[in-house]
């Protein structure tokens, strides 16, 4: 990937001679820099053998995107993670910070090229080569887990175009996965993404296929394909939101293979600036022996905030879940309920418990943002080594 980048940039700087090399010159001169700022405390209160966890953590960015010349333009940016006033009293497994000591906070010390990339666009197709943001529609399947300190983002080459209207396609190949773990836990791969999206009278149908070859373990490899139709409806002041979504998958490694399915139904009301969903989610099982998985999504967004269900148990997981959020004091709040099952019970995994979600953040002008957040899970009566868990962010932040 890295050769086949410099022979692009290598390539445009050569092509046209003298008057291209003055017109990259110029594009570099007329990019635009930027930078973006998150301090944030976040605490975590466990009932479990190991000390709570308190981290204050500060993530700086700092990038700079050339203008554009014939279509072309490339982008280099750096991320760095900093613990402040001393304050690390937890644990991050991959990197063997502070090995079971603390609960786990996922905020790790790095410094690291966030993203490198050269593209060319036009009014109708884009191409990205080199390291990059790749997210797909809401996040359930590829994310760049923006939430964490470090984002995930990938190494790889991201085409897509519209050659009607109402009508996006989108593909990417991955080549590595760039985890939330600094360096420690990323990964090798071989994805494929494809994604279509059609805008139709009803809301946005899409169809995607999620090809994923893991080559860090046992040649695992994740096949998932699924339909989507997300849609609003005004009837006076009311507007109807509704989101249905189903995806089957197939997973396959050297010792064995499983299957699952994943079915999502949501409707919801907007009134003024307070909006009022129903959920519910199936992360579907094999015969209690795999659930249905999700590696490269923004798995934070999703099950509750308090991340009890990052790897989908083996009995699958059911999220039933109700949500209202709003506009006020010059800023936005949310309130979330969810209630956890299996999907396939077992003898000793049944009820996987309960959480609640809170959250209030705004804006101070376009530059400045500050926020506070909470999640409360209560653990059920069985299983998954779960239990009772509270936890607390506030962060400050500064985007230029």
């Amino acid at each position: 990937m890295n050769k086949s980048l410099i022979t692009l940039l290598a390539t445009l700087a050569m092509s046209n001679s003298a008057v291209a090399a003055n017109s990259i010159t110029e594009a570099i001169k007329g990019g635009e820099a930027s930078a973006d700022f998150r301090l944030r405390y976040e605490a975590v209160d466990q009932d479990n053998a190991v000390d709570d966890a308190d981290a204050l953590t500060l993530r700086s960015r700092f990038g700079y995107t050339t203008a554009a010349y014939n279509g072309f333009s490339a982008k280099l940016e750096f991320e760095d993670v900093r613990i402040v006033g001393g304050v690390d009293d937890y644990t991050v497994g991959p990197t063997g910070f502070n090995p079971g000591e603390y609960s786990v906070i996922a905020d790790p010390e790095n410094t690291e090229v966030d993203q490198a990339y050269i593209q060319y666009k036009d009014d109708t197709f884009s191409a990205k080569l080199g390291r990059q943001v790749i997210t797909h529609d809401n996040h359930r399947f590829v994310g760049h887990v923006g939430w964490r300190q470090d984002r995930q983002t990938f190494d790889g080459l991201t085409l897509q175009g519209s050659p009607i209207d109402a009508l996006h396609l989108k593909y990417n190949y991955i080549s590595k996965r760039n985890r939330i773990f600094a360096e420690d836990a990323d990964i090798k791969s071989k994805d494929h993404l494809f994604n279509a999206s059609y805008a139709s009278p009803i809301g946005k149908l899409t169809g995607y296929a999620y090809l994923l070859e893991d080559e860090e373990a046992s040649d695992i490899s994740i096949d998932t394909y699924g339909v989507s139709l997300k849609g609003a409806k005004k009837s006076d002041k009311l507007k109807f939101l509704y989101h249905l979504e189903y995806a089957t998958q197939e997973f396959d490694n050297t010792a064995s293979d499983f299957d699952a399915n994943y079915y999502f139904i949501e409707g919801g009301i907007k009134s003024g600036n307070t909006t009022l969903k129903l959920g519910y989610e199936v992360l579907g099982s094999d015969n209690s022996a795999y659930g249905f998985s999700t590696p490269l999504a923004t798995l934070h967004k999703f099950n509750g905030w308090s991340d009890q269900f990052l790897s989908t148990p083996a009995e699958g997981l059911v999220d039933t879940y109700v949500s209202v959020s709003g506009k006020a004091f010059k800023g936005k709040w949310a309130a979330i309920y969810h209630d956890f099952e299996a999907d396939d019970s077992s003898a000793t995994v049944d009820d996987l418990g309960d959480e609640v979600n809170l959250l209030f953040a705004r804006k101070f002008n376009k530059h400045y943002s500050a926020g506070i957040k909470y999640a409360s899970y209560s653990a059920g009566d069985s299983g998954a080594n779960k239990v009772d868990t509270d936890k607390l962010w506030l962060w400050v932040g500064a985007t230029f």
